[in-house]
């Protein structure tokens, strides 16, 4: 079955369009190693140099925010993540 990436509208040309990608991980930094493999644009977008997501970068899985263990958090089959930019200003 797999663990399933929302992708929103605002990363999908970096997914060739897809909306949801599925990959197979046990936590989620694993899955997203597996969608930057399929989709290696997508690194630039969510990692800092040092492999640290950008500090706007918000993971949810199953709409709980994954802090804090982050991408040690544990995923099961049938689970979804979300990836969301957090926005600010004044």
């Amino acid at each position: 079955m797999g663990v399933k990436i929302n992708i929103a509208s605002y990363l999908q040309p970096y997914t060739g369009s897809k909306a949801v990608v599925e990959v197979n991980g046990g936590q989620v930094g694993e899955c997203l190693e597996q969608l930057v493999k399929q989709f290696p644009s997508m690194g630039k977008m969510l990692y800092l140099e040092n492999d640290e997501l950008f500090p706007h970068v918000a993971i949810f899985v199953n709409s709980a925010d994954v802090y804090p263990e982050g991408l040690a958090k544990f995923v099961r089959d049938g689970d979804e993540v979300h990836i969301i930019y957090i926005i600010a200003g004044g």
